[in-house]
């Protein structure tokens, strides 16, 4: 293998949930450079990803659904199987609800979790018994964590559970999965520039807050982690299993 093939994603199709927008567009047009075949997946029209990638000349299929629901995610992926076999599943999508923990509601709390932890871990596991139903197939999951995987934040009760909660499910996968040919890995993305973090960026003193603590000096753009998931979907990472990378510009180093 030449090394440009091991970072090449050419006749792979990958599934990449809440690719409508920010760090989903940015991961889908990463994987259309490198070859892949996106499969986005989300409630949102992803006319404007379908654009880029198709301006690239990069192959994207968009397909409904609400994730949400973690029995209609299922289906889906089970649909787009029968289609055709997946390669790689990126479980992207992610919501957010900030309000200080002693007025949180329920309902902030389930929505969060349906989406950013239920639904990701009923995808992943469609995924595994189409892999493990098909002889021969290997595949590869990554999942999207956060530095609140690592830390607790402020006013985001549901949303650190939810993260650290992919980073454990991310090491437990691992652990199961990689013996029978899946690969499952994280990347934890710092503060992107993305509609999640423009409450942030509008607040003057939170953003120099978190800039003054970034190395790098400046907020991420969401082909800063389109590219890291590129990697992680390629050859190149099929040692590596349960592994959460910070793509944080230095934050977590800090």
């Amino acid at each position: 293998m030449s090394d440009l093939s091991a970072f090449s994603l050419a006749g792979k199709r990958i599934l990449v949930t809440g690719a409508n927008t920010g760090i989903g567009q940015g991961i889908s047009v990463s994987v259309a450079s490198a070859g892949g075949h996106v499969i986005g997946v989300g409630r949102s029209s992803m006319e404007d990803t379908a654009a880029m990638i198709s301006a690239a000349g990069g192959k994207f299929s968009a397909v409904p659904c609400d994730l949400a629901d973690h029995k209609a995610a299922k289906s889906m992926l089970d649909d787009v199987w029968a289609e055709a076999p997946v390669d790689g599943l990126v479980n992207n999508a992610g919501i957010i609800r900030r309000a200080d923990s002693i007025d949180l509601s329920e309902a902030d709390w389930d929505d969060v979790m349906d989406v950013n932890l239920k639904s990701l871990f009923f995808l992943s596991q469609a995924f595994g018994n189409n892999v493990f139903g098909t002889p021969g197939r290997h595949g590869k999951i990554v999942n999207i964590a956060s530095m609140l995987s690592f830390q607790g934040g402020i006013r985001v009760a549901s949303y650190t559970a939810s993260k650290h909660g992919v980073l454990g499910l991310t090491r437990l996968l691992a652990c199961e999965w990689a013996e029978k040919g899946i690969n499952v890995n994280a990347v934890a993305p710092g503060y992107i520039n993305t509609n999640n973090t423009e409450a942030l960026r509008a607040d003057p003193d939170r953003s120099a807050a978190i800039l003054a603590r970034i190395p790098a000096g400046r907020w991420g753009e969401p082909d800063d982690i389109g590219n890291a998931v590129a990697f992680l979907l390629a050859p190149a990472s099929d040692y590596m299993h349960g592994a959460t990378i910070p793509v944080d510009g230095g934050w977590l180093a800090r």
